[in-house]
């Protein structure tokens, strides 16, 4: 087998496993053992925020047939031509706001959604970002990487199978407010300033923005083959547009 034959049959094992795993490590996960076992976890954020309500403000239930929420993974590597870059999606998910009266000092929201609720490259997220989007993955190949995310060689999905994200400090004024948010990933916790555009009506509030995620602050490993040919860039851009009631 000459040189060429050897290169021509690395590069199609390679695309192989890239679909297969194309482990962008989107890894949206984290939380102990004991809390995403609890089947009192959601009931008790609900509850929360209801005893919230109650005072000097007001609470919105985040509904997400009406919310997007959107992460973007990147083909990287010497070869990126030869690679894909992915869509992810998060149709359901758990979701709570709570505004004050008076000023934003005291707002807070929580957002948490399970990992095996995730959508994988649906064909009308991939056409919307553009033709660098739009190649199509089989079923088959789908599943394959939705398998190989969720398993236990990279995400561990069975172990840690929620992202959560809480508020910590809200600044700024409506309709524009800076946010210190809690991210749970991977098994760590890490803070991040996002800014968000929020309109408020008396009935129905909606936050949009978007944020830049490195997987290596998280202690992910960004997928890459033959000595990084193909890989996954470390940054996912992760965009929102959030609508409660």
């Amino acid at each position: 087998m000459n040189i060429q034959k050897i290169f021509n049959v690395l590069v199609s094992v390679s695309l192989s496993t890239y679909i297969i795993g194309c482990s962008n490590s989107l890894a949206l996960s984290k939380s102990s053992k004991n809390a995403e076992d609890n089947p009192n976890l959601q009931l008790s954020l609900h509850d929360s925020y209801s005893n919230l309500g109650k005072t000097d403000g007001k609470t919105f239930v985040l509904n997400p047939k009406l919310s997007i929420i959107k992460i973007y993974a990147f083909r990287g590597g010497r070869a990126p031509a030869l690679g894909h870059n992915h869509v992810l999606s998060s149709p359901d998910f758990t979701g709570f706001v709570y505004l004050p009266n008076k000023g934003t000092l005291d707002a807070r929201f929580d957002l948490e959604f399970r990992l095996s609720q995730l959508g994988f490259d649906n064909p009308e997220d991939s056409i919307k970002p553009g033709e660098e989007f739009a190649s199509e993955l089989s079923i088959d190949g789908i599943k394959r990487t939705r398998d190989h995310m969720l398993g236990d060689d990279n995400l561990q999905a069975d172990r840690f199978p929620f992202v959560r994200i809480h508020s910590v400090h809200v600044a700024g004024e409506l309709p524009k407010l800076a946010v210190e948010v809690q991210v749970e990933l991977h098994g760590q916790q890490h803070n991040m300033l996002i800014p968000l555009n929020v309109e408020v009506l008396p009935s129905r509030i909606t936050a949009s923005g978007s944020f830049v995620l490195r997987q290596s602050d998280f202690g992910i490993q960004p997928y890459s083959a033959l000595g990084g040919f193909l890989a996954v860039q470390n940054e996912l851009v992760i965009e929102f547009t959030l609508v409660g009631s």
